[in-house]
């Protein structure tokens, strides 16, 4: 469509221009262009005049139905019906084809529990995988999790209190309460360091141990709870319907490589001042960041760019490296990715950091340093109660689905006002409704014994479905593009919503024009399949 009004116009008035189409009311036509009115001051003349010789070259067109003008100057154009079928055999665009993407799809730090804000940033942070994909890029999924510091020497201090140094005592715990008790322990030793500054300097030194793990009854501990922690996340994460990730990173892994690198690059990038190495970030649009204390040990931005090298070093040919994370942490990455970028030139331009808004309860913002968190496991558990009350199966792929859909229809650093009552609703604008839509679709196929064919014609009734329909693409189209989910949970609601509307008032199954509906709710079922599959969401055969 675009290339038919640029050649027109470059037909009429010898002019190059970008033509941008636009989705207007049904009621105006398919698509809508402003050229007309970008002409004007080029051309010196009324942009209605020029609108009014553009729609006159259009017409006629065998892939136009009707062309019009309107207002000032803007071009409606209704498509021939069989050009309206054709496009919903165009697929994605593909932009990113041959670029190499790693991206990082879960994080959460071991020897604590994971909670629904971790949830946000894993099930985005897959889903952007998904888009990267459908866009062409050779993918790589990685995960970064901090095995050392302050978190950890928190949790110890209390586990090393309960076991009282009976290190058989962690046997007896089963399976399925290691992570209930990995989050009691940590809020322990979380509530007892703010409440006393005797424990704070005890959980500053297990904090150290962490690092060195010389002590020999801190290190069988310090094991233990950790492998229960990353099978824990992994169980959590592929609960949350996350593709597994190809590579595990960890922060005791950065330290070594990260200090090298600063030291390596001071004072060319960095400043060293009292023995400590800082690097001057209120110049490139952040906060001076100390990466290396004075006391010789690598901070968190040490070892994140410990972190950029290795994953540079597993994939020397990256074109892009993606993080996702809270926005109060969006200034100090933008530090990292200055500081990284100067130090290593062939990085610049390929990091980035995209920011998440805060996941807040109806009463307030959740807390992992106190441990006021709501955990993955209890968010299941209710929305497995909420779908049983409501008469369904909860498997993990529904529950999965409501839970990501919940994130996901929210755009990309906009704060999740996590309502419990509306996260397990089946009703409404939520992944349920989807999936159920989807199995609703695949039910009346399953009822007509016509096989389902392309559709080859249109009647009126059916116009507006099939327009939508054919949007699937642009949705997707504008997601890539700007990594935003949304867009697509946007596109397949209003496509559940419209095909209610066709369907309460056409018949399917039984009626004159079987073969021919037939067809319609298979491409729609298909395109709501496809659409939930980039969301990471299952789509049922049947609920």
């Amino acid at each position: 469509m675009e290339q038919i009004i640029y050649q027109a116009v470059k037909q009429l008035f010898d002019q190059e221009v970008s033509v941008q189409l636009t989705r207007p009311d049904p009621k105006f036509g398919d698509f809508a262009t402003n050229v007309a009115l970008q002409l004007a001051k080029p051309l010196g003349k009324n942009p209605r005049e020029i609108a009014e010789a553009i729609a006159e070259e259009l017409r006629g067109h065998e892939e136009l139905g009707e062309v019009s003008v309107a207002g000032p100057g803007f071009i409606n154009v209704t498509l021939s019906d069989q050009a309206v079928l054709e496009l919903l055999k165009v697929r994605p665009a593909t932009n990113r084809s041959g670029q190499t993407v790693v991206i990082e799809t879960n994080c959460p730090n071991p020897f604590k529990a994971m909670h629904i804000g971790h949830a946000l940033n894993a099930i985005l942070a897959d889903t952007m995988a998904n888009l990267l994909a459908v866009d062409g890029a050779s993918v790589h999924r990685v995960s970064y999790h901090g095995d050392v510091g302050t978190h950890v020497g928190k949790s110890m201090w209390a586990i090393l209190r309960e076991i009282d140094g009976d290190v058989s005592k962690l046997d007896a715990i089963p399976a399925d309460k290691r992570n209930e008790f990995m989050s009691r322990m940590y809020v322990e030793g979380a509530r007892a360091a703010k409440e006393s500054p005797e424990v704070r300097a005890e959980i500053d030194e297990l904090a150290k141990q962490s690092f060195v793990l010389d002590d020999p009854l801190y290190k069988q501990v310090y094991e233990i709870c950790k492998a229960w922690s990353f099978d824990e996340i992994d169980t959590n994460v592929a609960r949350l319907g996350n593709v597994p990730i190809e590579r595990r990173y960890v922060e005791s892994e950065t330290e070594v490589p990260g200090k090298a690198l600063i030291k390596a690059k001071t004072p060319e990038v960095f400043t060293k001042s009292d023995g400590a190495y800082i690097f001057k970030g209120s110049q490139y649009g952040t906060f001076d960041n100390v990466f290396i204390g004075s006391h010789g040990n690598g901070l968190y931005g040490a070892h994140d760019m410990g972190l950029i090298q290795l994953k540079h070093q597993d994939y020397p040919n990256l074109d892009l490296s993606i993080t996702v994370n809270g926005e109060e942490q969006a200034a100090y990455f933008r530090g990292v990715i200055a500081a990284s970028e100067l130090a290593i030139p062939e990085l610049k331009g390929k990091l980035f950091n995209y920011v998440t808004g805060l996941v807040k309860l109806t009463t307030g913002k959740m807390s992992s340093r106190t441990g006021e968190v709501v955990t993955i496991g209890w968010l299941f558990d209710e929305f497995k109660k909420a779908i049983e009350n409501a008469g369904g199966e909860p498997t993990d792929d529904v529950i999965a689905g409501a839970l990501r859909y919940q994130f996901l229809k929210v755009k990309i650093g906009g704060d999740v006002i996590f309502d419990i009552n509306e996260a397990v609703s089946l009703t409404g604008n939520t992944g349920s409704y989807l999936q159920y839509a989807h199995a609703r679709a695949r039910g009346i196929l399953a009822k007509s014994e016509q096989a389902a064919t392309f559709p080859t014609e249109l009647f009126d009734e059916d116009r507006l479905l099939v327009r939508k329909l054919s949007e699937y693409t642009e949705a997707v189209n504008r997601a890539t593009e700007s990594l935003e989910p949304h867009h697509i949970c946007a596109y397949l609601f209003e496509l559940a919503q419209e095909f209610n509307r066709y369907y309460e008032k056409n018949q399917v199954v039984g009626s004159d024009k079987e073969v021919h509906r037939v067809g319609l709710v298979a491409v729609y079922a298909d395109i709501l399949k496809a659409g939930l599959t980039v969301l990471g969401i299952v789509a049922p055969e049947r609920l």
